[in-house]
């Protein structure tokens, strides 16, 4: 099991149902973690899962929903000693 958080910067990447249709996908690749809208425009996602769930994930991100325009998906460090029982948004 792997841990990773993603910042999807620049764009448009909130009131586009980008939170919701993430928790979605990472229903479809089995990963657990939170999408979270942060102050500067930004969403910050903790994906949790399977090295290839969350890969698939990340690919996802990098386009996100119909609505979205992703112009940035970084990765940045995170403790790997989380634990998560759902995806949640916040």
């Amino acid at each position: 099991m792997v841990t990773r958080c993603f910042k999807i910067t620049l764009g448009k990447v909130q009131g586009v149902f980008f939170r919701d249709s993430t928790k979605r996908k990472a229903a479809d690749f089995d990963v657990l973690g939170s999408a979270i809208n942060l102050a500067n425009g930004s969403v910050e996602v903790i994906a949790q899962g399977s090295e290839s769930g969350v890969n698939e994930l990340l690919k996802w991100l990098q386009v996100g929903p119909e609505m979205a325009v992703v112009e940035r998906v970084d990765e940045v460090a995170i403790s790997d000693d989380l634990e998560f029982n759902d995806f949640t948004i916040g």
